[in-house]
């Protein structure tokens, strides 16, 4: 009896560890439209908002308006969205590009969350 209680929470223990390896998928069209945070590189004299606008079909765009940057200005970039890992390649205009990678957290119908490889966390209300 002893034995048959102890093999039990063994086998829970183990379906619990296994429950943590299991990464998250998110719905990728909760993704698409414009999301925004506050700038960090706001200031009294030049205030504005970070925004990011994610297209269907992988495109997209950022922009920071305390920089003076417009949507139409924008920088482009592909994006991929595969379990909880969000892949972005921002196109550099002179060539090449950067790619960033970020792990989700929160994907939701108004509300982004997602850390860089450093923890670094990003949070994002949806404007449109």
């Amino acid at each position: 009896m002893k034995r048959k209680i102890i093999l039990i929470l063994v086998l829970v223990s183990l379906i619990a560890g296994f429950q943590s390896c299991i990464k998250p998928s998110f719905d990728v069209e909760l993704l698409i439209g414009k999301w925004s945070r506050p700038s960090p590189f706001a200031s009294p004299e030049y205030p504005g908002d970070e925004y990011y606008r994610y297209d269907q079909g992988g495109t997209g765009a950022s922009w920071d308006t305390s920089e003076d940057v417009a949507e139409e200005e924008g920088q482009k970039f592909t994006w991929n969205l595969s379990g909880s890992t969000l892949t972005l390649f921002h196109e550099i205009e002179m060539g090449g590009g950067v790619t960033k990678i970020y792990t989700l957290t929160t994907l939701t119908t108004d509300k982004l969350i997602y850390k860089d490889e450093f923890g670094k966390v990003y949070t994002f209300q949806k404007v449109q």
